[in-house]
């Protein structure tokens, strides 16, 4: 299972996904629980893969992540995501590592924090052409 967490500068989990540059991508093929974490994958997205202007007609450097854990994300970027086979976690867990920790532990996450730009990007999402 691969999972990447959409963060600010590699420190925080990251709002406004479809606008996130960088990611980390925790490859846990072969993490046992109890084990040590892997050590994660810094991605770090051009503008043109952004997901806010990602055309989905080419690889991406996201493709095979089954899971994408977030902030806040607006339906488009939901919708990337599910052509690309991987499902989105919003939380308000701003600890990337303390947030994989509870989802392998099957722990609830802390609610999302309200963030503006998510409803204005549903608002963008209704005229989109995604």
């Amino acid at each position: 299972m691969k999972i990447a967490i959409a963060t600010k500068h590699y420190e925080t989990v990251s709002g406004h996904a479809g606008q996130t540059r960088h990611w980390l991508l925790y490859d846990l093929g072969a993490y046992r629980p109890g084990g040590e974490l892997p050590e994660p994958l810094r991605v770090e997205l051009e503008k043109e893969q952004f997901f806010h202007h990602f055309q989905d007609d080419a690889p991406h450097p996201l493709d095979g992540v089954d899971l994408a854990v977030v902030a806040s994300a607006g339906d488009g970027f939901v919708r990337h995501l599910k052509q690309r086979g991987a499902d989105v976690l919003v939380t308000g867990e701003a600890d990337p590592e303390l947030a994989l920790k509870k989802i392998l532990a099957g722990e609830a996450l802390a609610q999302p924090r309200f963030d503006i730009t998510t409803s204005l990007c549903k608002l963008r999402d209704l005229f989109s052409r995604h």
